[in-house]
């Protein structure tokens, strides 16, 4: 098996139980069209995601991580019409087009993007005392996780999903000695994840278009 092969099983996967959806399609070609890195994440990941906050019955979501909303507009689609997306984003670039994304989609309306470094924004966020999150999404950099993984539990509820993409790194993180802060920042992520006492938690290994990575999905407990 190959990258190859990986690719052509996600596209068959993505042609088979995905309808065709432009505006999925669009805030795509926008964001390269854009010079936007390409790591958002499959349209079988994105759908992935829509079904788990379905499944959750989410109504409020927290994203750190916006890039060009794709993972934002999927999301959103999954929140009742009264239903709220928060999602942090570091450049005002990517945030300008990630709502010019969701405006044609039309669900920006749903989405509040913040603007400015993920840590003071989640500060600033629970300085404001919300109504704790129902699902939420880290996807942002890697070194960070561990702190973001603290801040998610701060602004769950007992019964929060929390998912964390980008966990395996190609198989790097078996690696203890590892100096890349990228595979350093996961372990703590994961270390921290496995013996945190309000959290129930495992990590999955993928395969597909996007190479080999996996995520970490975890419920906050009582």
């Amino acid at each position: 098996m190959d990258q190859n092969r990986w690719t052509t099983v996600d596209r068959y996967l993505t042609e088979t139980l995905l309808p065709p959806d432009h505006s999925m399609d669009d805030a795509l070609e926008a964001n390269a069209c854009a010079g936007l890195p390409a790591i958002d994440v499959a349209p079988n990941q994105g759908k992935m995601l829509h079904l788990l906050a379905r499944i959750q019955g989410a109504r409020r979501i927290l994203e750190i991580g916006t890039l060009g909303g794709y993972s934002t507009l999927w999301l959103a689609r999954a929140l009742p019409s009264d239903g709220r997306l928060v999602t942090l984003e570091l450049e005002q670039k990517h945030a300008t087009i990630a709502r010019s994304n969701l405006d044609r989609a039309g669900v920006s309306a749903l989405v509040d993007i913040r603007v400015g470094p993920a840590l003071d924004s989640l500060a600033a966020l629970y300085a404001e005392q919300p109504t704790p999150f129902d699902f939420i999404f880290l996807d942002a950099d890697k070194p960070n996780n561990p702190n973001y993984l603290d801040w998610a539990v701060k602004l769950s509820r007992p019964g929060t999903l929390i998912l964390a993409d980008n966990v395996i790194r190609d198989g790097a993180i078996v690696d203890p000695g590892n100096p890349d802060p990228h595979i350093r920042g996961t372990r703590e992520f994961l270390e921290k994840l496995g013996r945190h006492p309000r959290l129930d938690g495992t990590a999955i290994q993928t395969v597909g278009v996007k190479g080999y990575d996996g995520f970490a999905l975890a419920i906050v407990k009582s």
